[in-house]
């Protein structure tokens, strides 16, 4: 009997992201056609979509217009199609005005560590479900770690990250990395250090590329 072979998805995104959620969903969808067929391993990567966002962060509909040039109007009906995309992928999006976008490298400096404790999905999973649905600011060191002791990961080990610059190097070098890389938005998944895809694909595109692309080049 042949082995099953193992494809490596590098997924680099931001957990302030929606379409970042979004396209990991989609991929887990894809992913969930090929058991039996072909095992995946997952490695997370930072991108900061506001790497100069202050402390204190800024009020979502600010950061919006600011960013974007988004009127009320188009940002309300955004966060509609977000919820609605996110309903069907059993995700729920509860956006609120009173939200405010926040500076995510100290959860990168988190994440990067947890890649070594082979807890990183479980715990950009819980980032995502605790910025997105339960609202609360993933840039404040007391959530972080509420959020990283949920997943299993050590009390200590993870205050003591936090109150030092712990992996700060690291995250900025694989963040130039990817910039060098020639990637300038997110999500993108890099399927066994070859090819990359753009954005938050339909869950059949992505089976098609693993199919097709993938599998097809390892026969």
């Amino acid at each position: 009997m042949s082995e099953i072979p193992v494809i490596t998805v590098d997924i680099v995104s931001d957990v302030v992201c929606p379409w970042c959620i979004i396209g990991y969903k989609k991929l887990e969808q894809a992913m969930q056609r090929f058991e039996g067929k072909a095992e995946f391993a997952l490695m997370w990567h930072a991108f900061e979509l506001n790497p100069g966002m202050p402390p204190e962060g800024q009020d979502i509909n600010e950061h919006m217009a600011q960013k974007y040039g988004a009127t009320p109007e188009q940002s309300k009906a955004n966060r509609e199609r977000l919820r609605s995309a996110g309903s069907d992928l059993d995700f729920e999006f509860r956006y609120h005005d009173n939200m405010r976008m926040v500076n995510t490298f100290d959860a990168h400096r988190l994440l990067h560590w947890a890649g070594e404790t082979g807890k990183q999905t479980a715990l950009k999973l819980a980032l995502f479900t605790a910025n997105f649905t339960e609202g609360k600011d993933i840039s404040d060191h007391d959530v972080l770690t509420a959020v990283a002791l949920s997943v299993g990961l050590d009390e200590k080990r993870v205050r003591d990250l936090l109150a030092t610059d712990m992996f700060a190097a690291e995250v900025r070098a694989v963040e130039a990395e990817w910039q060098d890389r020639f990637i300038s938005g997110v999500p993108a998944f890099i399927f066994n250090k070859k090819l990359m895809v753009p954005g938050a694909q339909d869950a059949d595109v992505f089976a098609q590329i693993i199919e097709n692309k993938i599998l097809a080049a390892a026969a």
